[in-house]
C-alpha cells in the first residue's frame, strides 16, 4: 500500500477519491494548493503524488522539478483536460502518467499500481496510453461529448440506449457505464441476435428443473446473472418480437418469471441496450416495439461513425500498434504518407476495421522494418464486392460470396461479421448451413 498525496481543489471529487484510496488500504494526505503541497512534500512525503494540473495558486508542473530526491516514485495528473499528454509526453524524472475526470476508480487503482519502469538508460516510462474509463480511445470533440454522458448517467438506474453503426464501440461504452456505476454484480452482455426463438425466454428469464423436454436442472437466466449489475443487450432490434412486452414487465416492475415458474423472483440488473439500425426504421419495420423504445430511451447515447472523428485516427492506430507488438518489443509505425491515407479512407466497418487493417498490416510488413506498409487496398468487404458483381448472377450467389469473403477478411470471427453484414448472429448460421446442406446435396 502506498502514502498518497492528492493535490486537488474540487472538496467533492478530493473527499470520493481520498474515500477510495483509504478503503483500498492507502494512506492519504491532501492538499488544496501548490504552496500546501510543497509543506507535505518537504516532510518525508508520499510515494505517490495525485496531482491536478490547474491549481489556484499555479500549474501543477510546476511540482515535477521539484521532486528531484523525493520520496515520490510516481506522479498521477489527474484533471478534465485531456491534451495534457502533449504536455507530458516528453517529461523525464519521476514516473508521470495522467488520467482525465471523470475518473474510473479501476483505471485509478491500476495507474498507483502500474510500477513499470522503461527504457534501457533507466529513465521511468513518462507515456501511458489514454484511455478513459479503461476502454475507450479518442480525444475529438464528439468523443469527449461521449464520456460526458457516460460520467452524468453511471450512477444513476436509468436504462441506456446506445445508438451507432456496426463498429463503433457499443459493448464499450456499455461496459465503461457499468464500471463506473459503482454496481457490484456483473457485467452481462448478451448478442440478442444469437438467441433462439424457442430458447430465448428461458435464456434471458432462467428456467425451472421440469418446464419443458431437456430441462433437467434450474437454470438462471441472463437477467439474474446480472443481478446488482449490468445486462446488456446488444442488437436489440434482433431480438424475437413476442419477448420484448417481457422486457418491459422487468424495466416496470423489478421481477422476471422463469418459465415453468408461478413466482416471479425480484432482480436488480440496470439494462443497457444498443442497436445499429435506426430506431424508428426498426419500429415502422415491426422489428422493435415502440412502447420499448420508448422506455429505454430515457438516456439515448449516439455514438459518432469513425468518418466523423479523423483526428481520432493516429491514436487508435498507435494503440491498436501496440496491441500487434506485445509487451516485449517497441511497436512500429506507419509514415506520414500511410497516416495520411488511414485518415482519408472512409471506414464502414469503422473502428473494428481500422483495427483489422493494423493487424493485417503488422503481418504482411517486413518484420526488419521500422515502417509498416499498408496494402494496395484495404476496403471492406462491401467495397470489394462492390468490384465483382457481373450481369447474370444470382443474388443467392452474390449474397454467399458476400458473406463468404467477409468471414475470410475477419479470419473466421462469425460474431464480426454478422455485425459487419448488419444481420444478426442466427441469420449467419442458418445462411451457413444451408450453403453445407446444399454443398452436400450437389
Amino acid at each position: 500500500m502506498a502514502n498518497v498525496l492528492l493535490v486537488d481543489d474540487e472538496p467533492d471529487f478530493v473527499s470520493a477519491t481520498r474515500e477510495l484510496l483509504t478503503l483500498h488500504g492507502h494512506s492519504v494526505d491532501t492538499a488544496e494548493r501548490l504552496d500546501d503541497a510543497r509543506k507535505i512534500l518537504g516532510n518525508d512525503g508520499p510515494e505517490v503524488l495525485l496531482l491536478d494540473l490547474m491549481l489556484p495558486d499555479g500549474n501543477g508542473l510546476e511540482l515535477l522539478e521539484e521532486l528531484r530526491g523525493s520520496s515520490v516514485k510516481r506522479v498521477v495528473f489527474i484533471t478534465g483536460h485531456p491534451g495534457i499528454k502533449s504536455l507530458i509526453k516528453n517529461v523525464s524524472g519521476p514516473s508521470v502518467t495522467y488520467l482525465t475526470k471523470p475518473i474510473d476508480s479501476r483505471a485509478l487503482m491500476s495507474a498507483l499500481s502500474d510500477t513499470r519502469v522503461a527504457t534501457a538508460n533507466g529513465t521511468a516510462d513518462v507515456e501511458r496510453e489514454l484511455r478513459h474509463f479503461d476502454l475507450l480511445i479518442g480525444e475529438s470533440a464528439s468523443m469527449r461529448s461521449v464520456y460526458e454522458q457516460i460520467g452524468k448517467v453511471a450512477r444513476t438506474d436509468s436504462p441506456v440506449l446506445i445508438v451507432g453503426e456496426t463498429g463503433t464501440g457499443k459493448e464499450l461504452v456499455a461496459e465503461a457505464i457499468h464500471r463506473s456505476s459503482g454496481r457490484t454484480g456483473r457485467f452481462v452482455a448478451v448478442n440478442c441476435g444469437s438467441l433462439s426463438r424457442d430458447l430465448a425466454g428461458s435464456e434471458l428469464f432462467g428456467h425451472e428443473k421440469g418446464s419443458f423436454t431437456g430441462a433437467v436442472r434450474r437454470h438462471l437466466g441472463f437477467f439474474k446473472r446480472a443481478d446488482s449489475g449490468t445486462l446488456f443487450l446488444d442488437e436489440l432490434a434482433e431480438m424475437p418480437v413476442e419477448l420484448q412486452p417481457h422486457f418491459l414487465r422487468v424495466l416496470e416492475r423489478g421481477v422476471v418469471l422463469p418459465v415453468g415458474s408461478e413466482q416471479e423472483e425480484p432482480v436488480d440488473a440496470r439494462l443497457i441496450a444498443a442497436t445499429n439500425r435506426e430506431p424508428r426504421k426498426a419500429i415502422a419495420d415491426k422489428a422493435l416495439r415502440e412502447d420499448l423504445y420508448f422506455r429505454l430511451s430515457v438516456f439515448p447515447i449516439a455514438l459518432p461513425p469513425l468518418r466523423e472523428r479523423v483526428d481520432d485516427i493516429p491514436l487508435l492506430v498507435e494503440h491498436f500498434l501496440r496491441l500487434a507488438s506485445g509487451e516485449e518489443s517497441a511497436p512500429r509505425r506507419f509514415s506520414d504518407a500511410s497516416m495520411a491515407r488511414l485518415k482519408a479512407y472512409h471506414w464502414p466497418g469503422n473502428v473494428r476495421e481500422l483495427r483489422h487493417v493494423v493487424q493485417r498490416t503488422t503481418i504482411m510488413s517486413d518484420p526488419g522494418a521500422d515502417d509498416l506498409v499498408l496494402p494496395d487496398r484495404f476496403e471492406s468487404p462491401f467495397g470489394e464486392q462492390r468490384q465483382g458483381l457481373t450481369i447474370g448472377r444470382s443474388i443467392r450467389d452474390v449474397e454467399r460470396e458476400l458473406i463468404m469473403r467477409t468471414l475470410e477478411h475477419l479470419n473466421g470471427d462469425k460474431k464480426a461479421a454478422a455485425e459487419t453484414l448488419g444481420i444478426s448472429l442466427n441469420t449467419l448460421y442458418n445462411r451457413l448451413n444451408a450453403y453445407d446442406n446444399n454443398g452436400a446435396s450437389s
